[in-house]
């Protein structure tokens, strides 16, 4: 997160000593990636943040792998993914590799009784239902439709909603998800050829401290394992921290498409990047203005990565038949492009509607069970005339 934030009550300089108004001493954390070269913050807790009491059970939630070497494009209806009361038990995963995890999520209710940490991943969700704020022991950020929300590892959540109808799609990466190099300088600011800039970013704000001992429960995942772990002080006890990494938001509405005379290639939709993968948002914009132009995208191999689509609203020009909530994949190994007809009707039109997110990954995609379980099981010959 190249950009420098603070929140609440901090020292002057660094590892010195902190007091307390009423006496005693706020102990600090290095809150920090890649040892200690990467993105970092410094927190400072009423309590220390290291006080576990009791791991009281311990559960797998390892994806179920259904179809682990495909060379199908596939099509599922995501919508179709059941609703759950909980919000982790209504993740769903979908799509698996050494590098990510891909899924949907239907969740009901806000987390009130427990709080959750990703102990080994970043995690980018996007609500395409719902609306509400996500907190955190960093501060907190409200959400709506059209949010990404990008929370590296380590950070202690909770989500809470505005209703109970919410629709997430979500990913979990085993590499840091950063803004694009090629959109920042040498010191990492937003250059100006860059689709947003700081301006757009939605950073934590409402700093919450909560000076209470307990019984607190921090659901941890880490190897496909859920931790129910006990600490003996509330979480969320920050008085102030500063530094380079946090939780922040984006909309996708922010997103400024670059176009040109000549259909452009994907990349300039990129958005984010790890060095496993990369998403893109596809968003509303004015087409080709060459008299020749062809806006449909071409026919192009998926030789370096597999693809998936997840639509958001409006008419995606390159597909026939799909629907919000949908995703589709193609995988490496084979080409695709547009379906029969759209790239003739394509021709001449000035603008699109169209909102997706895309993600390539840079390693193969398995399928779950519960993805088969939302895939049509035709959409691989939709492109027979």
């Amino acid at each position: 997160m190249p950009i420098y934030h603070k929140l609440g009550k901090i020292p002057h300089k660094r590892h010195i000593i902190f007091e307390k108004p009423q006496g005693g001493y706020y102990y600090e954390q290095l809150f920090g990636t890649e040892g200690f070269s990467g993105m970092s913050s410094l927190m400072y807790h009423i309590y220390r943040p290291t006080m576990v009491k009791e791991i009281v059970h311990s559960y797998s939630v390892a994806p179920k792998i259904a179809v682990a070497h495909n060379i199908k494009a596939r099509k599922l209806r995501g919508f179709q993914a059941p609703a759950a009361d909980d919000y982790l038990e209504s993740r769903i995963p979908l799509f698996v590799n050494n590098d990510c995890t891909i899924g949907v999520a239907a969740p009901r209710h806000s987390m009130t009784d427990y709080f959750y940490k990703n102990g080994e991943c970043d995690e980018m969700l996007f609500i395409h239902r719902g609306s509400g704020t996500l907190r955190t022991q960093m501060g907190s950020i409200p959400f709506e439709y059209g949010d990404y929300l990008i929370i590296p590892r380590g950070v202690i959540y909770q989500l809470s909603f505005d209703s109970t109808d919410n629709r997430l799609l979500w990913m979990e990466s085993r590499s840091p998800i950063y803004t694009p190099k090629r959109y920042r300088n040498g010191f990492g600011q937003l250059l100006e050829h860059s689709p947003y800039c700081e301006r757009d970013y939605k950073l934590p704000a409402d700093l919450e401290t909560y000076d209470q001992k307990g019984d607190f429960l921090i659901k941890v995942k880490k190897q496909n394992t859920i931790h129910e772990i006990i600490y003996a002080s509330h979480p969320f006890d920050v008085v102030g921290w500063d530094g380079y990494n946090f939780p922040y938001g984006f909309s996708i509405h922010n997103f400024e498409p670059i176009t040109g005379r000549i259909h452009q290639p994907p990349p300039v939709h990129q958005t984010f990047e790890t060095d496993a993968l990369v998403v893109c948002s596809f968003c509303p914009r004015l087409y080709d203005y060459h008299p020749l132009a062809v806006p449909a995208p071409y026919n192009h191999s998926n030789i370096d990565s597999e693809e998936i689509l997840y639509y958001v609203d409006g008419d995606f020009m390159s597909r026939n038949d799909v629907e919000p909530g949908m995703f589709t994949l193609h995988p490496g190994g084979i080409p695709h492009g547009p379906h029969p007809g759209a790239m003739e009707r394509s021709i001449g039109k000035k603008e699109t509607k169209e909102l997706a997110v895309m993600i390539d990954t840079f390693r193969p995609l398995a399928l779950t069970e519960q993805a088969m379980q939302l895939d049509d099981g035709v959409y691989y010959q939709s492109w027979i005339e």
